[in-house]
């Protein structure tokens, strides 16, 4: 049979396998915290495999090897070391953002700072992480060219169709758990690939001469193995220009809410790091092989050797290997392209979904069109990707530019708000501006001005303009952000509270009233809550219906006149009972599935569940009176009604 045939065949089987995931997962989908954070149920294992997974790009380790075989260990600081280090410094923000009520960074920001960064941030990430997909849509493009001749169309067609298919029907959960598999399928690929390209460096039947492999990895020139051979400004540069955009990624923060408790989300970010550099370690290998086998390409230095020795593994695969072999190799590196295009589809579309269209277009959306809403965000994202992978040619100036641009735009608005409290709205959106602005300027007057195969022409000038610039679209943010901050009036303390346990603690004033347990009032409502014990949380959820179609609005705004603990720091679609400094133990109001549905949720911790039931009793009386008074006589139906 031939190959082609034989690679449809494994890609059909292994995709049916991907979609089947996604179907299962759909069934249990009943809120957009479902959909988006997988109910926060992710233990550390999936936690662990999907951050991994989610920052493999096929594209990307094909790059990786490219640069080892041309520059050796000094190489790392490009792409290796910042995805390690990376999962390493969020596995230690874990405490800091995992009691964070968000479900994206957009989100966030408005709690903290105000509306009108909320927009302008949803947008930016969606452009990343459009940028970061193209880098997968061209990686399995090269691919598929190398091994079947085939158009750039098709991968992207493989990508946007799968991706879409899987990730509609089962949303985070989906993603988190064909994460698991594709990351199997990649590391199972590289290490494989390492014995491969070593046996076939040492069999002796390149020259003749067969050589063990102590002697191949000892002929390698020692400044190969030197890490600071670059030097160390230039190891600096690399950390300040990758590092920051890295760890302010939205992907692996919604991890780390979706994990179900906060040593979960520790546990699996540092267990990402170590996968990542086992696959890392083989790629280093199998360069160490492919070096031998072409010694051509290595002499070329970089960056001019860089368009053989990107290839270079997916033309050893096609000379040695036989039409099943290569097919499965293809099947790899698919789950590779697939494993990371699926978590920026997932995160994109996130932003559009419920920080543009139901914050600014349709604050009462219900949870039941809000589904429907996220899952057309995920086709956009990917076809907006895939249109844009025609345009952009170097698979890591694709991954770079998206990372420098995050860097200068939000790194500092957003982990200021998280460390300092000075930090104000017009800071963070001036700051996020004037970065943003300034790097997108930079990268297109380093591009315009760099011929083809050349060197930066921002770097020829200086070194500390490498990257596109990066440094100093960082610093004027940085500067901008400060400076302006310190220049305008303080946040409020609403802003404030979900970040700074002493400022929520002055919030403390509505206190729960006093409930006697016995009450047969209070008894029958506890029959009435649905209740779900997760890690260190327990969900607790009640489903009120209104005797009438709700005007949401008009109750959000007549439920906080009316009593003053209601705030919406968020948007009027995100209600809160702000009465604790752990915000997530705070009774929130959403809408529910139809449009006279209202959903009341607390996730306190363990300990603290039965105080939190009274709490949620309150809320249920208040949110009650104010329907009362507008004529719409609420019902409470039983759990799983």
């Amino acid at each position: 049979m031939d190959g082609y045939y034989i690679f449809l065949i494994l890609l059909a089987v292994y995709l049916s396998g991907l979609v089947g995931i996604g179907w299962h997962f759909n069934k249990k989908q009943k809120s957009v915290t479902d959909f988006w954070l997988a109910g926060r149920e992710i233990g550390p294992l999936a936690i662990g495999f999907s951050a991994a997974a989610s920052w493999l790009t096929a594209g990307g380790i094909l790059a990786v090897i490219g640069f080892y075989m041309l520059s050796g260990m000094g190489s790392v600081w490009g792409f290796v070391a910042p995805n390690i280090l990376a999962l390493l410094i969020i596995a230690m923000l874990v405490g800091r953002i995992k009691h964070l009520p968000a479900i994206t960074q957009p989100e966030l920001m408005e709690q903290r700072y105000s509306s009108t960064i909320r927009a302008p941030l949803a947008f930016i990430i969606a452009i990343v992480m459009i940028l970061f997909a193209v880098a997968d849509i061209k990686g399995l493009a090269l691919v598929l060219q190398v091994f079947y001749g085939l158009d750039p169309l098709y991968a992207a067609l493989i990508v946007a169709v799968a991706v879409s298919i899987y990730v509609t029907l089962g949303g985070l959960s989906a993603v988190v758990w064909t994460d698991v598999v594709q990351f199997s399928f990649l590391a199972l690929f590289t290490i494989a690939m390492a014995f491969f390209a070593v046996g076939a460096a040492t069999s002796g039947a390149l020259d003749g001469a067969s050589i063990s492999v102590l002697e191949l990895f000892g002929n390698v020139d020692s400044t190969w193995w030197n890490p600071l051979s670059v030097g160390i400004p230039m190891v600096l540069i690399f950390i300040v220009a990758i590092v920051p955009g890295w760890m302010t990624e939205q992907d692996p923060w919604q991890r780390v809410w979706a994990a179900r408790d906060k040593r979960s989300a520790q546990i699996g970010m540092v267990m990402a790091s170590m996968l990542i550099f086992v696959v890392f370690a083989a790629c280093a290998v199998i360069a160490i092989g492919l070096n031998a086998v072409y010694p051509e390409i290595a002499k070329m230095g970089f960056p001019a050797g860089m368009a053989l020795a990107e290839p270079a593994l997916l033309d050893f695969i096609n000379s040695n290997f036989s039409p099943l072999l290569i097919a499965f190799c293809a099947i790899g590196l698919a789950a590779a392209a697939m494993s990371c295009a699926d978590t920026f589809a997932t995160s994109g579309a996130s932003c559009l979904s419920r920080d543009l269209y139901q914050r600014f277009v349709k604050p009462d959306a219900t949870m039941k069109e809000m589904l429907i809403v996220n899952r057309i965000s995920v086709l956009l994202i990917v076809i907006s990707a895939t249109i844009a992978s025609f345009f952009i040619n170097s698979i890591i100036d694709a991954i770079h530019i998206a990372t420098f641009i995050a860097s200068a735009s939000y790194f500092f608005p957003l982990m200021g708000g998280l460390f300092w409290k000075r930090a104000t709205k017009e800071g963070a959106l001036a700051g996020m501006v004037v970065g943003a602005v300034a790097q997108t300027a930079l990268v297109v007057i380093d591009l315009t001005n760099t011929p083809t195969m050349a060197p930066p022409y921002l770097a020829t000038i200086h070194p500390a303009l490498m990257g596109h610039g990066v440094i100093v679209g960082l610093s004027l943010g940085a500067v901008t952000f400060f400076g302006v901050s310190l220049l305008s009036a303080p946040s409020s303390v609403v802003n404030l509270a979900p970040f700074f346990k002493d400022e929520a603690e002055k919030l403390e004033l509505h206190g729960v009233e006093k409930i006697a347990e016995s009450d047969p009032e209070y008894k029958g409502f506890l029959g009435r809550i649905e209740e779900k014990v997760t890690g260190e949380r327990t969900h607790l959820h009640l489903n009120i219906t209104a005797s009438k179609t709700l005007d949401w609005n008009k109750t959000v705004e007549k439920l906080k006149e009316k009593y003053p603990a209601w705030v919406t720091p968020a948007g009027l679609d995100s209600v809160y009972r702000l009465t604790h400094p752990d915000m997530l133990s705070c009774v929130s109001m959403t809408r529910g599935s139809g449009d006279n549905e209202i959903w009341l949720a607390a996730e306190p911790r363990v300990e603290s569940a039965n105080a939190q039931k009274k709490e949620l009793f309150t809320a249920y009386g208040e949110v009650s009176s104010v329907l009362e008074q507008m004529g719409m006589g609420p019902e409470v139906p039983g759990p799983g009604s």
